[in-house]
């Protein structure tokens, strides 16, 4: 390890706050334990206690007719294409209540831009869901930004008829790279990353938690990642600021799935570069509370050593799951797995949830 490296390792050790170059170095030249040491000792710094939190939820998808059409999407279907769909409320309903009798706490609810569907629509579909009593946690900034070109409406005011109507929380999905050059390339008629980031920025505003993600490992370089995390952690600081409740709860990252894409020519990332990003991510968003591990992308083995390169939480028993899955990835566990990969690093887990708040088993 070069000094150079060594003295920013030391650096987000004590709690000092990383630079763009710090990061970029640390990409480029660190050793990979000598970054997961540092990024659980910050972990550590943060979290002292020996709890591993994750959440019960289930992930359902609306509808998939999307008009957006990226490159790395398996799950969309163009309008009238025999497999689209719209979710039916009864079979809504049935998730739901099979999520909560299984001890679930939230649904993450996404779905694609459909190109028909109005405000109104999503406004009734919150409250029938909040009928039964369980936190939403819905609607990647992508959708909400549809929503409001479609509606012709501010992007305020669109979170705001949202909440009202039954929304928890904005997950933080259509990310990807918020790096303009990047996103022409994977995802041109998505939103841009200032719109992106325009959708949490109001969210942040309105006093709502939110999460944010990165999807790495297609075209972007190691320099992309570093401006995608510095454009969060500048977000965070004013949401911090006005402490209103607002702000990102947790950053989470996985590698890009290509399997079934447009994009199936490149090689996946593996779990060295897992680990050294999100170890990197770790140390440099200073003022996130909390980094999730993904098992779902990265399986089990890489998620458990993910606990020990910065994540103090390990995301979602996934209940149902299909964009990633779509696109080739096809780890499953059980809660009762899930713990186990917890407990066998002296670990102590413990069921959370949106909010990180810790629950009764």
């Amino acid at each position: 390890m070069s000094e150079s490296t060594s003295s920013v390792l030391e650096k987000a050790r004590s709690g000092a706050r990383l630079t763009e170059a710090d990061a970029r170095a640390l990409f480029a030249e660190a050793k990979l334990m000598d970054l997961g040491e540092a990024a659980h000792a910050v972990r550590r710094r943060l979290h002292p206690g020996p709890v591993v939190t994750y959440i019960v939820d289930r992930n359902i998808n609306y509808a998939n007719a999307c008009v957006t059409g990226c490159a790395f999407c398996a799950f969309h279907r163009p309008v009238g294409h025999p497999e689209e769909y719209v979710l039916s409320r009864e079979a809504l309903a049935g998730k739901i209540r099979e999520t909560k009798a299984a001890g679930g706490v939230q649904i993450l609810l996404q779905g694609g831009n459909h190109p028909s569907l109005r405000l109104e629509w999503y406004e009734d579909l919150l409250r029938f869901m909040k009928s039964f009593d369980i936190h939403v946690h819905g609607f990647s900034p992508p959708e909400i930004r549809h929503f409001a070109d479609l509606s012709g409406l501010p992007v305020r005011e669109v979170l705001e008829r949202l909440r009202s109507a039954g929304l928890g929380s904005v997950p933080g999905g259509g990310a990807e790279i918020l790096v303009d050059r990047v996103r022409q390339r994977i995802s041109p008629r998505k939103a841009t990353a200032d719109q992106w980031l325009e959708v949490m920025e109001e969210a942040h505003v309105l006093g709502m938690k939110t999460t944010a993600t990165m999807v790495f490992g297609h075209v972007e370089t190691p320099a992309d990642r570093v401006e995608h995390l510095r454009r969060l952690r500048e977000q965070q600081d004013r949401s911090r600021a006005r402490a209103n409740g607002g702000g990102y709860t947790a950053f989470i990252c996985w590698s890009m799935q290509t399997e079934h894409t447009g994009l199936a020519g490149i090689p996946p990332a593996g779990g060295h570069d897992y680990l050294r990003t999100l170890a990197v991510s770790r140390l440099y968003l200073d003022n996130f509370p909390n980094v999730q591990a993904s098992w779902v992308t990265q399986g089990e083995k890489v998620a458990q050593l993910a606990l020990l390169f910065g994540a103090n939480d390990m995301g979602s028993t996934m209940m149902e799951e299909n964009v990633v899955r779509q696109a080739g990835a096809d780890f499953r566990m059980t809660e009762a797995r899930l713990r186990a990969v917890i407990e066998d690093l002296g670990f102590v887990p413990r069921r959370r949830n949106q909010a990180y708040e810790l629950l009764e088993a």
